[in-house]
């Protein structure tokens, strides 16, 4: 199948949205479909203020549906609600093509942590966007009640991997990265950000040490409010797995994500989670053996970090493998909404026909 894939979200930005998308395409690949990513790099455009690693696009509307005229697509999703995800919804709307959409990130709450825009400001722009979606794909069940609460329809689950080769527990002979640090550590991953609620973990009354891998425009901030805190800045491949693998708790205070794949990615190297019961922790963890939950969602996350400490670091790393990026993509595939064989060959046939006699009638 010919896949189109819309996204403002890409590399080299590093969050779950691209490593959900990077993972899933390759997958897909593998499994013989054709895939189409139109991404931000592919325009001129912007870096997104406090968050400068996001470009925004800018006049994408034809640059994108020439990508569509070229490519022919037989399934189109469209992976967030940006430029680019707009002027995909555009052309499918104007063009009554099928297509899905998913839900990566609690847009409306990201945007009232940084303006005074309301929430239900935020989640009307969300309906809007997605309710020509024929299925709108989210992480958990819980972010699928939660959205059905707020209006949504055509909701349907798709679930995460992990990469448990990549993420693994320590071995024999690997260099301890917290050397010289007291014990217990308790580690937070993520971008050092106001919608991540690291200062949650921070204000956390724990024996040993806290560390913090990652940036952002609050680890200045946080880094002065917080001098016994460990910043370690962002890290990657080996150097990312070492930090999970040695730490004795992985901490997860974000109220916003949809999923965390961090939890997973934590989990995987063995490290039992900590976390406030929000959408993706309270569908990963509760009977899982690999993490604990807080009382709510502003109380007993301190406890619940203690009672990581006893967890079996071999039962959190079975409960990751079960886990797999092949089973996201399968979802991902058998929720997209691709067109019956002779309406899509005859739509397209008839686009093609009209794009040669424009071009002639502008030559003429």
């Amino acid at each position: 199948m010919r896949i189109l894939i819309a996204t403002d979200a890409w590399e080299p930005q590093v969050n779950g949205v691209v490593r959900t998308l990077t993972w899933v395409i390759a997958e897909m690949q593998a499994m013989g479909h054709t895939v189409e990513v139109i991404s931000p790099e592919q325009f001129r455009g912007f870096p997104l203020p406090t968050y400068p690693e996001i470009k925004v696009a800018v006049g994408a509307y034809e640059p994108v549906r020439e990508r569509f005229k070229a490519f022919e697509p037989e399934a189109i999703h469209i992976a967030t609600e940006g430029p680019i995800g707009l002027a995909a919804r555009r052309i499918c709307v104007e063009w009554k093509l099928p297509f899905t959409t998913s839900y990566h990130t609690r847009f409306p709450e990201y945007v009232s942590a940084r303006l005074p825009l309301p929430l239900s400001a935020g989640y009307a722009y969300m309906r809007w966007f997605h309710k020509p979606s024929g299925r709108l794909m989210v992480a958990t069940p819980t972010m699928r009640d939660e959205l059905a609460q707020h209006g949504f329809r055509n909701i349907t689950a798709w679930s995460r991997g992990v990469d448990t080769e990549q993420f693994r527990p320590l071995q024999a002979g690997d260099p301890d990265v917290y050397e010289g640090l007291p014990r217990p550590i308790f580690l937070s991953v993520g971008r050092v950000a106001v919608e991540k609620n690291i200062e949650a973990f921070l204000a956390l009354d724990l024996p040993g040490s806290k560390v913090v891998v990652g940036d952002g425009p609050q680890r200045e901030e946080l880094e002065s409010r917080y001098p016994d805190a460990v910043f370690r800045g962002a890290r990657f491949g080996d150097d990312l797995t070492a930090h999970f693998a040695g730490a004795d708790v992985f901490v997860f205070p974000s109220l916003t994500d949809t999923f965390g794949l961090v939890i997973l990615e934590a989990m995987a190297t063995g490290t039992p989670v900590a976390a406030y019961p929000a959408p993706g922790p309270i569908d990963i963890i509760p009977g899982s053996g690999a993490g604990v939950l807080a009382l709510t969602a502003t109380e007993g996350l301190r406890e619940a970090c203690l009672e990581a400490l006893k967890l079996d670091r071999a039962v959190v790393r079975r409960f990751a493998e079960g886990f797999s990026w092949r089973a996201c993509a399968e979802d991902f595939v058998r929720n997209l909404q691709p067109w019956p064989e002779p309406e899509k060959t005859r739509f397209w046939r008839r686009l093609r026909r009209l794009t040669r006699l424009r071009r002639r009638r502008d030559e003429a």
